[in-house]
């Protein structure tokens, strides 16, 4: 596997280090290892839009998310841990899943988690804003901590493409970056959604499954619209408000609410794509539907931790770093 960073830029790091280097890299996570002194390990990454995709190297230790950690810093992540060299065992959920070399499994960090390694072990992690997953809510619940099988179906997709992204994102320009972390979004969603058994032609679909596939692949092409609202999209499927409603709160979710995540998803691309650099902040937050400049800055802020301006300027799809090893 192509390295995440060039080889002259490895380090291996002691105990204390890997671990405050994994707290810094992903969220805070609590850490035992049998061998304190002899213990080296590495973790080095890249950031690719909104997905961070990191390389782990250690010496065999046991790593936890407990409720403590969980107080320190909750971010709303999905994490995707593939398992390239050793052997892994991921808890989440009262499930465990096993993992040997190819094989990948999702854990979620808003809640308590345990990966527990024997031996020196080699792991991929993707790490992502959950809202980016576009697999059903009930469904993840049902996927955390349980194997895919890198060796068939759709998982002998995501395996490869996974471990060749270390060089791809290296060479690629920064706009060519950015799609390929929508690629694996994409592809890690099929994966999953393979699994639930949503596949076309798997399973028949509802009526209502249907109607709210319509409704937001119509809100999907018409997010640059300042006129889209409750009104114009129940209109447009000949329903009510109130069954528009009704529709996305039985996901735990509001219209409004799907429309501004999406819009803002639409601003974080072109903030971090060169091709629009030269357009103003405000004007892509307009372009998207956002005509209060402050408004957009203080959404955006709340939603990715930062401003715009910000986001903008830290942006670096190709930068290859060590994660804080000091």
């Amino acid at each position: 596997m192509s390295s995440l960073i060039r080889p002259g830029e490895q380090r291996l790091v002691s105990f204390d280090e890997f671990r405050e280097s994994v707290s810094d890299a992903f969220v805070p996570l609590e850490m035992t290892s049998a061998d304190h002194d002899d213990f080296r390990g590495v973790v080095r990454g890249a950031t690719v839009g909104a997905v961070r995709i990191s390389e782990v190297t250690a010496a065999p230790h046991v790593i936890r998310r407990t409720p403590r950690t969980i107080r320190a810093a909750n971010p709303d992540y999905f994490k995707l841990g593939l398992q390239v060299g050793g052997c892994c065992v991921l808890a989440q959920d009262g499930r465990e899943a096993a993992l040997a070399p190819g094989d990948f499994a999702i854990y979620d960090t808003t809640r308590p988690y345990q990966l527990s390694f024997d031996d020196r072990f080699r792991m991929l992690v993707v790490m992502f804003p959950r809202h980016l997953l576009r697999v059903p809510p009930d469904g993840i619940a049902q996927l955390t901590a349980r194997r895919v099988s890198g060796r068939q179906g759709l998982g002998a997709v995501v395996t490869p493409l996974l471990r060749g992204l270390g060089e791809q994102i290296a060479d690629a320009s920064p706009t060519v970056a950015l799609h390929l972390g929508d690629a694996v979004l994409d592809l890690v969603a099929a994966a999953f959604a393979e699994q639930l058994h949503l596949a076309d032609g798997l399973i028949p679909r509802s009526r209502g499954d249907e109607l709210q596939a319509r409704v937001t692949a119509f809100i999907d092409e018409r997010l640059a619209d300042r006129e889209l609202d409750l009104q114009s999209i129940a209109a447009a499927h000949h329903i009510s408000v109130r069954h528009l409603q009704k529709m996305f709160e039985a996901e735990g979710d509001t219209v409004s609410g799907w429309i501004r995540r999406r819009r803002l998803e639409q601003c974080r691309r072109d903030l971090a794509d060169t091709r629009y650099r030269e357009l103003p902040v405000s004007a892509i937050g307009a372009r998207w539907g956002f005509a209060d400049a402050a408004h957009f800055s203080r959404l955006f802020k709340a939603t990715h931790g930062s401003t715009p301006r910000a986001y903008r300027a830290e942006a670096t799809p190709l930068t290859e770093t060590a994660s804080r090893i000091r």
